[in-house]
C-alpha cells in the first residue's frame, strides 16, 4: 500500500483527465487498504439530483450550498454523509472519524439526534471506487495527484473552484495547474 495514501487524501484530477466524470474533481479517500480497494467521494461536483426530494428529512441540515452532491458513479441510489461535529473532540452516535474533524454519518442515524450536533454536514449521491491495485496504477499514469486534505475542503460553500483552489495552495509546479483551463487556447 502506498504509504501517501490514506483517509483524508486528497485525488485531484490532472488536466489530461478528460473522460466526463473526473474532469477537474477533487476526490477524498475515505477509506483505502490493501484488501478491499479504495472509496472516497468527489467534493466538487452538484448532483442533478435535489436533496429535498431525496432525502427530505436531511435538507436543512446541510450546509451552504445547500445541494446534494454527486459523490462518484459508483451507487448513485445511495447516500454518504460526511459531517464535522460542532465539538471537535466528540464522536456523536452514528459518525465515524475519517481525518480530523471530518467523519461518516451512517444516515439511519435519527434526524433529531444529528439536529445542532454538527458544524458542518454533506450529503452525496455515490461514491468514487477502485478496486486493489487499481488506484496504483491511475496514479503511475498521471490521472491523480496526491495532497493532503483540509478540514474544511469537504464542506466549501463554492464547489465550482474547489479544484483550482486546491492545486494553487500547494504552491510550486502543483499551483501552476491551478491555471489550466478546458479550453486549450487560454493555456
Amino acid at each position: 500500500m502506498d504509504a501517501n495514501i490514506a483517509p483524508g487524501t486528497l485525488l485531484v484530477a490532472t488536466p489530461g483527465v478528460v473522460d466526463g466524470v473526473f474532469d477537474q474533481a477533487v476526490v477524498l479517500l475515505l477509506d483505502h487498504d490493501d484488501t478491499s480497494g479504495s472509496v472516497g467521494v468527489v467534493l466538487n461536483q452538484l448532483s442533478r439530483y435535489q436533496l429535498a426530494t431525496a432525502l427530505p428529512q436531511w435538507a436543512r441540515l446541510v450546509c451552504a450550498p445547500h445541494k446534494l452532491f454527486n459523490g462518484g458513479p459508483v451507487s448513485q441510489t445511495g447516500a454518504v454523509c460526511l459531517a464535522s461535529p460542532v465539538d471537535p473532540q466528540e464522536d456523536p452516535p452514528g459518525w465515524r472519524r475519517v481525518f480530523e474533524a471530518v467523519g461518516l454519518l451512517n444516515l439511519d442515524t435519527p434526524v433529531e439526534i444529528a439536529d445542532g450536533a454538527y458544524a458542518s454536514l454533506r450529503v452525496f449521491a455515490g461514491y468514487a471506487g477502485w478496486s486493489v491495485g487499481q488506484l496504483a496504477q491511475e496514479l503511475r499514469q498521471g490521472m491523480w495527484l496526491t495532497v493532503s486534505a483540509e478540514a474544511s475542503d469537504p464542506f466549501d460553500p463554492d464547489p465550482k473552484t474547489l479544484w483550482a483552489r486546491v492545486l494553487r495552495r500547494q504552491g510550486g509546479d502543483l499551483a501552476l495547474y491551478s491555471t489550466w483551463s478546458p479550453a486549450s487556447r487560454l493555456n
